[in-house]
């Protein structure tokens, strides 16, 4: 384990901010015990393992695959519903795929947290307002995922 020298912190307030932020944690692996809805203060938190695509461009040899420990925090969040994942097994993983913003009565909308195998998290929001922040601890990663590969997503 080591840290990031090079750490990521982006802020999404908009859809094109959180297609930015959806690229840098496609294939991110989720713990289901490591997501928070935080009702009372309208927030929504997911500690997660995002694979570094931007260092896995050209690497010389699978050593060079990392992932890193990330905070993926929601701001002014009115509701939580997930479909297709068991709160109750806290150590299962999750592959995330892709974070989506549809907006309906502006700027109010729905944020959706895609996942592999059809399961999903979506977040009503008063307005869009998301961070994500490196947490420094960095892990080699074991290989580089590959969505034509056919197989899950498991280091």
């Amino acid at each position: 384990m080591s840290v990031c020298p090079d750490e990521l912190k982006l802020v999404a307030l908009d859809r094109d901010d959180i297609e930015v932020v959806s690229a840098h944690v496609q294939d991110a692996l989720v713990r289901i015990g490591d997501i928070f809805w935080q009702p009372r203060e309208h927030r929504f938190v997911m500690a997660l393992n995002r694979f570094d695509w931007m260092s896995a461009v050209e690497p010389k040899h699978a050593a060079e695959y990392r992932r890193c420990r990330t905070a993926l925090r929601f701001e002014r969040v009115l509701a939580c519903k997930c479909r297709g994942i068991d709160p109750a097994n806290k150590d299962a993983r999750l592959n995330l795929l892709a974070v989506e913003f549809a907006e309906r009565d502006a700027p109010a909308g729905a944020v959706m947290l895609i996942f592999s195998g059809g399961g999903n998290i979506r977040l009503e929001v008063e307005c869009l307002e998301a961070e994500l922040a490196d947490l420094g601890e960095v892990t080699t990663a074991e290989i580089c995922p590959d969505h034509f590969a056919g197989g899950p997503v498991t280091a």
